[in-house]
């Protein structure tokens, strides 16, 4: 069973609150990765075309033993597939590398913009939508400038923006204008990806103050600001403390000493330049 709470996309599809990211594992370690998350109570799994182990992932998916229906399934397409046939083209391949009739959620991974085909990618994912084989569809990446764009030139709000999100980087324009507009802010590289967030004096006080490990203290702040999560990790025993983040709470001064922590300084890629 899983105790993860869902949150109500804005057509009305629940999606688990935390999930399972395989960013950068092998496709041979996806399986075990994967299984040994849906073990321990994750219900939502988060690939992409790019990560190159969507078969992995959909072994351990077809493995597990869980009805289809109690998992939450996104991948995404790649920036070298943009246009409306060739996303088309691109989903028919993920699916039949998952080895699944439908995903729950399909993302542009990037929004490329040099390109300018984000426009007609997402009239592709509009289609998939209509036709049922996403049951949601939403974007990664993508900064308010090009989720206007979209939003004056296609008929479908994206139901979920995937962005780099930490303390270190908290995103409060992008964070405000998804509140505004219904779309659900979903936190990649939660963590920090391993580059000393977690080593923070404020992170270490806090996770002590509760007993807690800092990855943990940083996964329940995301939680209770209303993002959704998707730690990566294929170390069984850090698969289990990820989601075991649903009895402790974090208080305003908890909360208040991380929100301090932002530096405006991304991690990873500038949207507007990657693609």
């Amino acid at each position: 069973m899983s105790n993860v709470p869902n949150i109500i996309l804005n057509n009305g599809v629940r999606m688990p609150q935390l999930g399972f990211g395989v960013w950068q594992v092998p496709d041979e370690e996806a399986t075990s990765a994967v299984a040994h998350a849906i073990a321990s109570g994750y219900r939502s799994i988060d690939t992409a075309a790019l990560y190159r182990n969507e078969r992995g992932t959909g072994r351990a998916i077809a493995e597990s033993g869980v009805p289809r229906e109690e998992l939450f399934v996104t991948t995404k397409v790649w920036n070298d597939r943009h246009g409306y046939d060739s996303t088309l083209r691109a989903f028919d391949e993920s699916l039949e590398r998952l080895g699944l009739e439908y995903v729950d959620l399909y993302l542009i991974h990037w929004p490329a913009p040099r390109q300018d085909r984000y426009v007609e990618t997402w009239k592709a994912l509009e289609k998939l939508y209509a036709d049922g084989r996403a049951k949601a569809i939403g974007v990664s990446n993508f900064k308010p400038t090009h989720l206007r764009r979209l939003m004056e030139e296609t008929e479908i709000v994206p139901a979920v923006n995937q962005i780099e999100l930490h303390p270190w980087f908290q995103q409060a324009e992008s964070r405000a204008f998804h509140a505004e507009h219904g779309i659900a802010t979903e936190a990649w590289s939660p963590l920090g990806q391993g580059k000393g967030l977690l080593e923070d004096p404020a992170v270490e006080e806090v996770a002590r103050k509760h007993g807690r490990t800092p990855a943990q203290a940083v996964l329940r702040w995301h939680l209770q600001l209303g993002n959704v999560v998707i730690p990566k990790s294929v170390t069984p025993s850090r698969i289990e403390e990820n989601i075991d983040v649903f009895d402790f709470e974090l208080d305003e001064d908890d909360m208040a000493k991380l929100a301090g922590l932002d530096t405006g300084n991304r991690l990873g890629a500038d949207p507007d330049t990657l693609g």
